[in-house]
This record gives C-alpha cells, sequence and structure tokens, in this order.
C-alpha cells in the first residue's frame, strides 16, 4: 500500500513539475507575443482623412467633385493648407459657378492645398493671386530687358533703372545713371498668361509683378523717366543686395570738365609815336 501511495505521490509531482514549465512556457510566449504587439501598435502612426486629386489636375480647370478623393494621411504630416472636410473644400455647393479653379498643376494622389486652388468662385486670374495689400503693375520689357524670354510667372526679379542723373542744382543735364530700384520683385504672369507651370521661353512684352502701392508709384515714375530692366533672381538666392547704383562717367573714366572764369586784368597804356614807330608805355589805370 505504501508502495503504491509513494508511486503515486511521485507520479504527481512529475506531472505538477511538467505542468509549470509547461504554464512557465506558455507565460513567457504570451509576453513575448505581447511586447511584439505593443511594438507594432508603436508603429502605427495615427492619420487622419485628407482630400487628393484623383486625376492630373492642370492650370485654370474647374475643381469639381469627382476630381477628388479621400485618403488617410499621416496626422504629423499634413501640407499646410490642405482639406480635411468637403465642407471647407466646397462650401458653396458644387453649382459650376461656386466651383474652385486651379491655379498651380497637381498630380494624382497629390494633396490639395488652398495656394493651389482660388476661393470658391473665383478664376485663375492675377487678381486672385494677389497677396492681401499688394497691387499688380505692368512693365513694359523687350528681349534685352525681359531676360531674353526666359521669365515666368512665380520667378522673382530685381528691378534696374537708367536714366539722366540729376546734377547738384536740381536739373537735367547730368551723366546716365543706373540704378537697382527694387529687389526680389514676384511676377504674377508674362503677357497675358499666368500659368507658372509654363516652361518655354516667350519673348514678352509686358510683365505683371506683384508690389505694394509705394512701389507701384516708385516704378511708374521710373518707367515714365528712364527705361526699366529686369534680372532674373535664383530660385534659393537668399542673399540681400546693398545700393546698387552705376554712373556712366565713373563707369566711362571721364573726368568731370569744370570752366573757372579768370577776370581779366585792366591794363592802361599811354601811346608815343616816333616817327613811323608807335611805341606804348602802362602806366596805372585811374577811374
Amino acid at each position: 500500500m505504501r508502495l503504491v501511495f509513494g508511486l503515486v505521490l511521485i507520479l504527481g509531482m512529475g506531472l505538477a513539475g511538467f505542468a509549470v514549465f509547461m504554464a512557465k512556457d506558455y507565460i513567457n510566449a504570451y509576453q513575448s507575443e505581447l511586447a511584439t504587439e505593443r511594438a507594432a501598435r508603436a508603429l502605427i502612426v495615427p492619420t487622419v482623412d485628407v482630400y487628393v486629386a484623383n486625376r492630373p489636375l492642370r492650370y485654370g480647370e474647374r475643381l469639381r467633385p469627382e476630381d477628388v478623393r479621400v485618403v488617410k494621411w499621416p496626422e504629423n504630416a499634413i501640407p499646410g493648407g490642405a482639406f480635411q472636410k468637403k465642407e471647407a473644400l466646397f462650401p458653396k455647393g458644387e453649382a459650376e459657378q461656386d466651383l474652385r479653379t486651379v491655379v498651380r498643376a497637381m498630380e494624382k494622389d497629390e494633396a490639395l492645398m488652398a495656394i493651389k486652388v482660388t476661393a470658391p468662385g473665383e478664376d485663375a486670374g492675377v487678381s486672385s493671386r494677389l497677396a492681401k495689400g499688394m497691387r499688380a503693375f505692368a512693365i513694359k520689357v523687350d528681349v534685352a530687358s525681359g531676360v531674353s524670354g526666359f521669365l515666368r510667372p512665380g520667378d522673382k526679379v530685381d528691378v534696374y533703372w537708367t536714366g539722366q542723373n540729376y546734377n547738384p542744382n536740381g536739373d537735367t543735364g547730368g551723366s546716365d545713371l543706373t540704378k537697382l530700384i527694387e529687389t526680389n520683385v514676384k511676377i504674377m504672369a508674362v503677357d497675358q498668361i499666368a500659368d507658372e507651370d509654363r516652361n518655354n521661353p516667350t519673348i514678352a512684352r509686358t510683365v505683371t509683378v506683384e508690389a505694394t502701392p509705394l512701389q507701384v508709384a516708385g516704378l511708374a515714375q521710373a518707367q515714365a523717366t528712364g527705361r526699366l530692366a529686369l534680372s532674373l533672381v535664383g530660385a534659393e538666392d537668399t542673399v540681400e543686395i546693398d545700393s546698387v547704383e552705376v554712373d556712366a562717367r565713373i563707369l566711362l573714366g571721364r573726368e568731370e570738365r569744370k570752366v573757372v572764369n579768370v577776370a581779366r586784368q585792366q591794363v592802361c597804356t599811354v601811346r608815343t609815336r616816333k616817327g613811323a614807330e608807335i611805341i606804348e608805355t602802362p602806366i596805372a589805370c585811374t577811374e
């Protein structure tokens, strides 16, 4: 009897040890899977709904509901001005006259942003793209002054004025002068084209720039009193330029000639004739 009891006790202890081993292995596997799940969950990025283009969109097209769709976008990487709700994208409804217009080309699945479309109901004209407080001003250009036709909407230029310098008396008559009058002026349109996606050079007759009212007055005065020339600024150029002024006289190495009036000294003489010879004798002049 005791032998049977001992065998049962030993068998029970063995089964209990095996159960503990199995439970420990199960717990370790469960903890490992739980840690893997937590790590995978940490890699999941929170997303939000963002409207993107459903097809390639080009300048001047009306933005219709079928041209957009909603996608999940990382919450920490939403582009500035992106549309997240349909009410924000079509606030006035879906009627043709209330639709937005594309002002910058977009490819399929590209996020829609406020900077790439007009306000509801507006067209793609220059007026819809002017910043608050800014005005549009047209500058006459030709092949030379218009950088050989390589200017396009969205570029920035420096504006140089060439005209006759004023002398110290305040009137014209001095030498020709070239002066930098405006820097980093944004081009809004070339002739009647405001599409920033144009890449082909065009010889333009006018370039419309964005300027403050004070700048407009200065450009108008400069255009009326001389010639304007544009200089293209690099896309990534952030260098601030100081005052630039070149005088033709200095450029050509000419020196200004000053006329000095010399007072002539009055000389009095007495003439004496000796035969056929006349002799002049200087004497002191009397008033």
